[in-house]
Order: structure tokens, then sequence, then C-alpha cells
């Protein structure tokens, strides 16, 4: 009666949908390092996978697919820059990102103009002259009036 009940149990487990065994050999993405780099320093570079830390600094990143970052800075504006993830195929678990140092030259933000009005509406548009009385040799009759 045992061997039957141990034999239940296991087809009972073998039927579980929360194990299977694809999901066992599949293996996670490499992870790949990125130095990132701007001009001026101090700017938040954020990976479009997530993670993110202030220049000069370096990001670890799952290497499953090619990504950008974008460097971000108070008083400049966003630069966003491609990464592109190179597998190797003779060695599956090795990666290469390009480029790598990621660099970011920031330019200054437009300046704006501070304590002057905002742009008036334009004018509404005049209602036309009544129109003169025609000249009294005119082939025309004369408008009706309001």
């Amino acid at each position: 009666m045992r061997i039957i009940v141990v034999v239940a149990a296991g087809l009972g487990l073998a039927g579980c949908s929360s194990f299977s065994m694809p999901d066992m050999f599949k293996s996670t993405p490499p992870s790949a390092t990125i130095q990132l780099e701007s001009l001026p320093a101090g700017a938040e570079a954020r990976a479009s996978s997530g993670e993110t830390c202030k220049t000069p600094c370096s990001l670890s990143v799952v290497a499953a697919e090619n990504l950008s970052v974008t460097f971000s800075l108070p008083k400049y504006q966003p630069e966003t820059v491609p990464v592109q993830i190179i597998r190797d195929p003779s060695s599956p678990g090795s990666v290469t990102v390009d480029p790598n140092p990621v660099y970011a030259e920031l330019q200054p933000a437009l300046p704006t103009k501070k304590g002057r009005a905002a742009p008036k509406a334009a004018p509404k548009a005049k209602r036309a002259a009544p129109a003169a009385a025609p000249a009294e040799d005119s082939p025309f009759p004369p408008p009706p009036a309001r």
C-alpha cells in the first residue's frame, strides 16, 4: 500500500504547473557593466532597463537586448545614447557593450525669457465700416438701412 501512495504522490507532482523541465534548463541572461561619463559630470544616467546612477559611474545591466541611456542634469538638455549589446556566438555567456564607456556632452538648456508678458491673443476682427452710399451716377442701388 505504501508503494501505491508514493507513486500516486509522484504522479500528482508531475502534473503540477509550477514545475516544468524546460524552465530548469533556461539560463538567466548574462549581465554587462557599462561605464557612463558626461560633460559636465554629475548628470543622472538612466538606462532604459531602469537602473540609474550619477556620472561618472558604472551600471550592471541584464544583457538581454539593446538599450539606451538618457543623461539629464538641471539647466541642460537631456541626451539619449543608444547602447548595443553584442553576443559572442562562440561563448554564450560573453557579451560586449558598444559604446563603452557611454559618453554624453550635455548642451545648456535654452534660456527662457522671464518677466515678459505672455503674448496677447490676436485682435478680434473689426467690423467693416458701413458702405458709403453709392455715387449718384452708380448703377447699383443703395444698401438697405440698418
